[in-house]
């Protein structure tokens, strides 16, 4: 089975709660995925809650924390448009995407949980049977999604995200609203966790989660097999 179109979902939120430090999307999660996908040839949409310029968490560009992807990304002022340009979520469709990729930083924690339409969305792709990926702190947009049967969608499945570790290593564990880790398990998850800050991802059916922005390429290498897996068991002749 191929798959061509790819939905990004990014966050719009810019501040680290009730401090002045600026926060929004950890680049690295965005522009690896984004441009393993892109270099592989698929068709590419992004969207954000309120659409519009997508914020950047300006430490993801600090010295220490560059990748090959991210020096890509603040050189290619066409993407630069695209993530300044992105659609509202209320106007994306579940059926005109393969699948959807949502990218972490500390942004989701505060506009993705409670969003009627990255939960419609998120929903819609599962009733459909769809790959969906979510890095490092967007699983917290799998919080209060239901599956099929009015239950949370993450209760009993393996999923992974930013460790409590991690976030007391940031030391913002006092300023985000809550521990991820702690708030996936109380929703039922099976949280499971690699070593701090290295890459680590966990795949449940078509529900992929990474853990940190270290994992953000094998994430996307993981969405790749597993559309080469469904078209190895597909019969002979499907569409």
């Amino acid at each position: 089975m191929e798959f061509n179109k790819v939905l990004f979902v990014v966050t719009s939120h810019d501040q680290m709660g009730n401090t002045d430090r600026k926060t929004g999307i950890w680049i690295e999660e965005f522009a690896a995925p984004y441009y393993y996908f892109l270099d592989n040839g698929k068709e590419i949409t992004i969207a954000s809650p309120k659409g519009g310029q997508a914020p950047i968490d300006p430490k993801s560009n600090e010295l220490e924390n560059r990748t090959e992807a991210t020096v890509r990304y603040f050189s290619d002022p066409e993407t630069q448009k695209r993530l300044a340009n992105t659609k509202k979520i209320s106007e994306v469709n579940e059926k005109d995407f393969d699948t959807v990729f949502y990218p972490g930083g500390h942004g989701p924690m505060w506009d993705l949980p409670d969003n009627k339409d990255s939960i419609n969305l998120l929903e819609s792709f599962n009733r459909a049977g769809k790959v969906m990926t979510l890095m490092c702190h967007s699983p917290v947009a799998l919080i209060n999604v239901k599956d099929t049967n009015g239950e949370l969608l993450i209760k009993g499945k393996r999923v992974t995200a930013f460790t409590n570790g991690e976030e007391t290593t940031a030391q913002l564990d006092k300023i985000v609203p809550f521990l991820l880790e702690d708030k996936l398990r109380s929703k039922g998850a099976n949280y499971q966790k690699g070593e701090d800050w290295a890459p680590f991802v966990t795949r449940d059916g078509k529900l992929i989660t990474g853990q940190n922005p270290a994992s953000s390429v094998l994430a996307a290498e993981t969405v790749m097999e597993v559309f080469k897996r469904m078209a190895a068991t597909m019969p002979a002749g499907a569409v």
